[in-house]
């Protein structure tokens, strides 16, 4: 039997529109298989993230402020940013992910770029968070919840995967911000990798602001995973002149109101499907004060 070729041009067509179909209900059933997993847990079982949900907003009245003091680093803040905000809407944690961008030439200068992203953020959160872009948490008992009291170092030395010294409160440290307001901010000072948390930890002892951590947590060193690669991004931990011994001294001249910064531009970007602001800065350096801010050639 031979068939037209308007018969044959039909039958074509009623097979392309049911493979059509197929694929699209195909892909709708994985979305809600997707979803269904996500429901389960937040992460696969690889640990990777899933998509992202729709923002909960359960966490009341308050808001946290993520400040993650930032430069060259766009591969880690590829994978910190979703992360993050999927982790913070598991807990029903209400947030703003905030970039500060040192785009000048100077030395990394960390504790500098959280005093900006403090000022940045202020007037919308009453609580905020420093954190390192290369720690992604990965336990949901480990809580980014509104802290009544004290200042709570979440990468606290028994779970952080390389620091451990008692004093230790850098990578991970949520606080209100009106406790960010009494310590005066962080040291300007701190130019190179190091030492500016410590002397944070100071500022913090001075205005009797208790040190809480995690407790309950049974994951150990892989309670954060880990993603700075020191070959390709390795630390700078130089040390010129009276910066060698300035660094273990409490700064009593700088804080957060004398950050000395341009704001070259801010974008509001949705990356991997997280919301966020960054700040590109140029920081300003006084070298008659710190003129360990550039290296020396």
């Amino acid at each position: 039997m031979r068939i037209s070729s308007n018969s044959s041009r039909l039958l074509i067509l009623c097979v392309t529109v049911i493979v059509i179909v197929w694929l699209f209900m195909d892909h709708k059933c994985q979305d809600k298989g997707s979803e269904s997993k996500y429901s389960q847990s937040p992460f696969d079982e690889k640990g990777e993230s899933n998509n992202i949900p729709v923002d909960n907003l359960d966490d009341g009245a308050h808001e946290l402020a993520v400040i993650v003091p930032f430069r060259n680093r766009l591969e880690e803040l590829m994978e910190f940013a979703p992360w993050m905000h999927k982790f913070l809407n598991q807990q029903g944690v209400r947030h703003k992910i905030i970039v500060v961008n040192q785009v000048d030439m100077h030395r990394f200068n960390r504790a500098a770029l959280i005093n900006i992203g403090y000022l940045k953020s202020k007037d919308e959160c009453d609580y905020m968070v420093m954190h390192d872009v290369d720690l992604l948490p990965n336990n949901l008992e480990l809580k980014y919840t509104f802290p009544d009291k004290g200042v709570h170092h979440l990468a606290s030395p028994d779970i952080h995967p390389i620091y451990h010294y008692k004093k230790y409160v850098g990578g991970v440290l949520m606080l209100k911000m009106t406790d960010f307001a009494l310590c005066r901010g962080m040291s300007n000072i701190f130019w190179g990798w190091g030492r500016e948390d410590d002397e944070f930890y100071m500022r913090m002892k001075e205005n009797n602001l208790p040190l809480m951590r995690p407790t309950g947590i049974t994951t150990g060193y892989d309670t954060f995973k880990h993603i700075h690669d020191k070959v390709k991004r390795p630390r700078d931990y130089k040390r010129y002149g009276s910066q060698k011994q300035v660094q273990f001294k409490r700064d009593p001249d700088t804080g957060v109101d004398t950050v000395q910064y341009k704001l070259l531009s801010q974008n509001e970007l949705i990356l991997n499907g997280a919301p966020l602001t960054i700040y590109n800065v140029e920081l300003e350096c006084d070298k008659s004060k710190t003129p360990w801010c550039d290296h020396e050639k």
